[in-house]
């Protein structure tokens, strides 16, 4: 029977939690400073412990999980919470919240033109404002 380890690489944890689809893109993301611990950015090899708390930079939030448990190896998503918790302060998921509702009107430099769907939520949203039309406000 394998000793439960003391220190993971933090591209393997972040694989095996589920943070990230692979471990290159985990890896990717250390690498362009995404991932730090109290506020320094770390490497991909960097070995992590328990009760460490990671953040994630994913604009527009910076997400906060605290190490519970280390793993190398990828699990199913039940078992997720075993390893690690969702420390986000309310701050950042209310950034979050504020940027689902905004959505389509804080488009992504590059992303090209609106979509028919993203058309149509635009005109339902404005339609939503348009009771100011009816009042005559130069009187």
């Amino acid at each position: 029977m394998k000793e439960p380890k003391n220190e993971v690489r933090i591209d393997k944890w972040l694989w095996a939690v589920r943070l990230f689809k692979t471990r290159s893109i985990a890896i990717e993301a250390c690498k362009k400073g995404r991932i730090s611990i109290k506020g320094v950015t770390i490497k991909p090899s960097r070995s992590i412990k328990v009760g460490d708390v990671i953040e994630v930079r994913r604009p527009p939030v910076t997400y906060s999980f605290e190490v519970l448990n280390l793993s190398e190896n990828r699990m199913g998503a039940k078992l997720v919470p075993e390893f690690m918790k969702d420390v986000t302060s309310p701050s950042q998921l209310e950034i979050l919240e504020m940027s689902k509702v905004s959505g389509f009107v804080d488009r992504a430099r590059g992303t090209g033109r609106p979509t028919k769907k993203d058309r149509r939520e635009l005109d339902q949203f404005t339609e939503d404002y348009s009771f100011f039309d009816d009042w005559d406000l130069e009187d």
